[in-house]
């Protein structure tokens, strides 16, 4: 029987407060899975018009899956948030991608029409679990040199992104963190970041009891001076510091997707429809690359260009792989479409989770701009890939027409 796919809508989106990987940080006690339990609770108690077993899928990524973010999490995530056990869940890994790959797996059930609602989201506790832990890579990839070294060092990676560009200097890749940094700020003090925030309740031995409210990560004030003092690890003189690549962090985000009729049943809001997505593989050497070919897959596949983003969420895992991407699309380092609220730089990026991070701020930022029609998220992945997700503004006057051919 021939089959009409359904639309796909993105209902709501929070997160946990992002905290720096540590002991010292605000969550090095707390569970990676209670961070996400927290955002799926909120998110069921921000909307009451939906029923809990409407909710037929969880999927939650964890790049690390061991200990607290193993034993299939977006199973024991749906059980511990008070879903019913009829609800089935899974975990997903495509490291940094892992929410946004949670996000378009449900989604693409839901368009198939093989479930009607789904929470999507991901945790990262690098502080109890470093990227890498425990894995054994396969020694053909360096025997065999089916892989350069480096790929597997991802800062080793923005290092030979600047070897490939070389007019991405360090300079300027410090002046896009220190912008990233300082509208991080400015959107704090406008209240455009806390709405979509959930406090979560800390316990330290040394540090007692606490209340996480705002993200850990952030510097303001910092200055192209205190960048241009930092050691550059993975390279003696090289460009990649910890002040302009994203740091080591805690955080978890989750989100509702459903079907444009469920949506309609039931009264839930619809921020934004889902338009189009690609994954691409790129070399794994410079990994940053990925988002360039995955935003054009999912612009050509689309229908659409590049000018009519009219809103762009890019992780920042380093600033060369932002201005790797801007310079190929010809946009300006400053450009006024790009990470309104700031970046991962300034934010944090607790790996798998960030897709949703990314999601949720473009939402916010479509309610804000309703003469904008599209946006984009995107994100460079580990290993060597990239992906990119496309979305409309229901805001916007010519919500859901057709795109001219």
């Amino acid at each position: 029987m021939p089959r009409t796919l359904r639309e796909v809508v993105f209902v709501d989106g929070v997160r946990t407060p992002f905290g720096k990987a540590g002991d010292k940080g605000i969550y090095a006690q707390t569970r990676a899975d209670d961070l996400v339990i927290k955002c799926i609770r909120e998110l069921m108690r921000r909307h009451p018009e939906l029923p809990p077993e409407r909710v037929e899928e969880v999927a939650i990524a964890a790049t690390t899956q061991i200990g607290d973010q193993g034993l299939t999490l977006g199973r024991i995530a749906a059980l511990l948030s008070g879903l019913p056990k009829t609800t089935p869940g899974y975990s997903i890994d495509r490291m940094c991608a892992g929410a946004m790959t949670a996000v378009t797996t449900t989604a693409s059930s839901i368009a198939f029409g093989a479930i009607d609602i789904a929470i999507a989201g991901g945790v990262e506790h690098m502080g109890r679990h470093p990227m890498g832990e425990g894995v054994d890579p396969n020694p053909r990839i360096v025997a065999e040199k089916l892989v350069d070294p480096s790929a597997l060092v991802m800062g080793s990676t923005a290092e030979n992104l600047h070897d490939r560009f070389p007019e991405i200097t360090k300079e300027r890749s410090d002046a896009y963190a220190v912008s990233s940094q300082e509208k991080l700020a400015k959107a704090y003090a406008n209240n455009q970041v806390q709405p979509d925030l959930v406090p979560v309740a800390t316990r330290h031995q040394e540090q007692g009891w606490g209340l996480a409210t705002q993200d850990e990560p952030p510097r303001p004030g910092t200055t192209m001076d205190d960048l241009a003092a930092l050691k550059t690890p993975f390279r003696p003189h090289g460009n990649v510091t910890a002040g302009n690549a994203a740091g080591l962090n805690d955080g978890a985000t989750a989100c509702i997707l459903a079907s444009a009729e469920t949506a309609e049943e039931l009264g839930l809001p619809v921020r934004m429809r889902l338009v189009d997505f690609a994954f691409v593989g790129v070399e794994p050497e410079v990994m940053g690359v990925g988002p360039i070919p995955a935003a054009e897959k999912a612009l050509g596949k689309a229908g659409l260009s590049i000018d009519d983003i009219g809103l762009f969420e890019l992780n920042e895992a380093f600033a060369v792989q932002v201005l790797a991407f801007l310079d190929h699309f010809g946009i300006a380092d400053d450009d006024e479409r790009v990470n309104k609220y700031g970046g991962a730089i300034a934010t944090g990026h607790p790996l798998a989770s960030s897709g949703v991070r990314l999601m949720t701020q473009l939402a916010r930022q479509f309610e804000e701009h309703p003469e904008v029609r599209y946006g984009m998220t995107a994100m460079c992945i580990g290993i060597g890939m990239g992906g990119a997700v496309i979305w409309e503004n229901p805001h916007h006057a010519d919500y859901g027409k057709e795109v001219a051919a």
